[in-house]
């Protein structure tokens, strides 16, 4: 079996010490400990389906594992895909079946499914819903549909965590993934996915 090489990029570290800093080692640990949950689900996946994974990135919006999906069906690619949320989403339904033992763990599960569920390229659901559509109607209309519904609905997120930034008077955590969606924006209307 091949060596999976792991690169994290300084501003994962820096935000990592960051997070480490003002809310502490366990609410850090419960956040990276949903994280493992959610990419074991895509590993698993993906090494079920044949295809060969090489890396992992880790970076300041999330982590992504370099992988050989060419010879993936549409169906496995999918499957694959939904592995990550589907994993947090069992942790957490596991965690509640057993009496929630742990809350903060079954918080960060459940949020990490719902928020790699939204319908923005990279996270899951805008990858979804690019192999959703190319399987139906063709790859075409798989990357204008992923294109055209990721960049409103980032910039509707972004719009949305300004508001909130505003109102509440600022939030240093929100802004990283409020100019993160931006760029998401920005990115999808240029046609660079």
């Amino acid at each position: 079996m091949a060596r999976l090489r792991v690169h994290g990029s300084p501003g994962f570290y820096v935000l990592l010490t960051w997070f480490a800093a003002v809310n502490g080692l366990r609410p850090l640990l419960t956040v990276l400990a949903a994280a493992l949950v959610h990419e074991c689900g895509h590993l698993t996946a993906l090494r079920h389906c044949g295809a060969r994974v090489t890396g992992f990135r880790l970076g300041v919006c999330g982590a992504v594992l370099d992988s050989d999906c060419s010879r993936l069906s549409y169906g496995q690619e999918l499957s694959c895909v939904l592995a990550g949320p589907g994993a947090n989403l069992l942790a957490a339904l596991l965690c509640a079946a057993a009496g929630n033992p742990w809350p903060a763990f079954t918080g960060a599960n459940l949020v990490l499914c719902a928020f790699n569920l939204l319908p923005v390229r990279p996270l899951d659901g805008g990858r979804t819903l690019e192999l959703s559509l190319s399987w139906a109607a063709g790859p075409a209309a798989g990357e204008y549909a992923a294109r055209w519904v990721g960049a409103a609905g980032a910039l509707a997120l972004a719009s949305g965590l300004a508001c909130v930034m505003h109102r509440s008077g600022g939030s240093l955590w929100l802004l990283p993934a409020m100019l993160g969606l931006l760029a998401v924006s920005v990115r999808e209307c240029l046609g660079r996915a």
